[in-house]
């Protein structure tokens, strides 16, 4: 039997396939809302459940926080490869409630001019993304009765809340979890229909900080005037943050440990089938806001970022409320690139904030820290060439090695936790509206997304 059968077997499956993902869309698990603990339990039993009925020894590890999920197939033999999927079940929060069409646990199919598409939160990040491997496997087991080669089998419930607790399981369990290569199934394709394998990532920095100013909300009429307002003043800092001019991020020192990319890398991006306009109508953006004489691309996989992800304080409710507030607050996310260092660059903005302050203001920061280096891939490994080559056969274009905007923490702790290479191979696409409101998978790219993993697993496998 052949590659063939496995395909022509994931063909035939494809409606059982797309019911078991729109199974696992129904289940709610959020995991940064702790009420929401109970559904992410719900989904690691679904998933355990799941991967048994393929001849996988899965099961529920618990953790301080969401239990991980970790199964095992076929035997440690030397002339066989072992590889170790990775794939999250966890979920953003869905607000706002209001802009989503239809309630997002309730996924549906549903025709749009680009195909069909799977409507649900977590229908790209990333349970959808995760099924295209476990359906892959499904249907090399029910043709050959057997995988390919060894496989673990790794899931985590924690990656849209930080990942409070997976250095410390890989550590305690890194003699299980070890590998040859590490696939992990959570990135997107460079642009419609272009296979794409992610050669480096983005690290991410997070804070939050909140100036307070008179001890008490205040009567804007009895204060208005002499009275220093912190909501006006975390804007005024804020906006320092930003040269208007170049679109340079103004903190000093932001960019040590930025690289510029080299030239034959740049030429390699320019054609790599990127579309700056459909890129931008995605968002409904007319032109790009970033760095000046940087392309998008640039921008997006080999730039660092500062950006202000929330900003409140004060009264918020439905009519007026005339108070000069006591508080205001900001939370902010670096993307980090090159060299740089996520706790160097947390004392520079800090400082940046508190050069700033004005009196009568003193700033709180948060102290649950967040921060983790951007990782580069290496894509001189012979199983690399095999992977792009079977996307190519596949996706019927010739795959390409991109950069990638988001951060993956998890690629980097393979190589430093576990000594484990990664290889990302991901099939979302732009408009898929991950953290969202109606976030969604296009079908075709669930359905060759599993075409191309059994096509990876046999090309590693030969």
């Amino acid at each position: 039997m052949t590659l063939e059968n496995v395909l022509a077997q994931i063909d035939a499956d494809l409606s059982p396939a797309t019911e078991r993902l729109m199974e696992l869309l129904r289940i709610q698990s959020i995991s940064t809302d702790p009420a929401y603990k109970p559904e992410c339990d719900k989904a690691a039993d679904w998933l355990v459940a799941d991967l048994l009925t393929i001849g996988i020894r899965a099961e529920k590890r618990p953790t301080p926080g969401h239990p991980m999920v970790v199964g095992h197939v076929g035997e440690d033999l030397s002339d066989v490869p072992h590889v170790l999927f990775y794939g999250h079940y966890d979920v953003q929060p869905v607000d706002p409630l209001d802009l989503w069409d239809n309630p997002p646990f309730e996924p549906k199919l549903e025709e749009t001019a680009n195909g069909t598409v799977i409507r649900g939160r977590g229908a790209s990040d990333d349970k959808g993304q995760l099924m295209t491997f476990v359906e892959a496997c499904r249907a090399w087991k029910e043709v050959h009765g057997t995988l390919p080669c060894r496989i673990t089998f790794f899931f985590e419930g924690e990656e849209e809340s930080g990942s409070p607790s997976l250095i410390p399981f890989m550590q305690e369990n890194a003699a299980e979890l070890k590998a040859d290569l590490a696939l992990i199934c959570d990135t997107s394709m460079v642009s419609r229909g272009v296979p794409s394998i992610s050669s480096q990532l983005r690290g991410m920095l997070k804070d939050e900080f909140t100036l307070v100013g008179p001890r008490i909300d205040l009567h804007s009429g009895h204060y208005g005037g002499p009275g220093l307002n912190p909501l006006r003043e975390i804007s005024r800092i804020v906006a320092s943050f930003y040269d208007e001019e170049t679109g340079k991020i103004a903190v000093d020192g932001f960019y040590e440990g930025v690289h510029e990319v080299p030239v034959d890398q740049l030429r390699q991006w320019e054609g790599c089938g990127f579309e700056e306009k459909e890129y931008l109508d995605n968002a409904g953006y007319t032109q790009a806001h970033g760095e000046k004489d940087y392309s998008i691309l640039e921008q997006q996989w080999a730039r660092p970022t500062l950006e202000v992800n929330g900003i409140w304080g004060g009264y918020n409710g439905a009519g007026s409320k005339t108070v000069i507030p006591s508080e205001a607050h900001c939370k902010i996310t670096c993307r980090l690139v090159g060299d740089m260092d996520p706790d160097a660059l947390r004392h520079k903005i800090r400082k940046h904030v508190e050069a700033r302050l004005k009196p009568d203001t003193k700033v709180v920061w948060d102290n649950d820290l967040e921060g983790s280096g951007a990782s580069v891939m290496n894509i001189t490994r012979p199983e690399f060439e095999s992977a792009r080559g079977a996307l190519s056969d596949e996706w019927q274009r010739e795959a390409v090695f991109c950069g990638m905007g988001g951060s993956i923490p998890i690629a980097g702790f393979f190589k430093s936790v576990l000594g484990m290479d990664a290889m990302l191979v991901g099939y979302a696409n732009d408009d898929d509206a991950i953290h969202s409101p109606n976030e969604k998978y296009d079908l075709k790219s669930f359905h060759k997304g599993i075409r191309s993993w059994a096509r990876i697993l046999d090309a590693l496998t030969k």
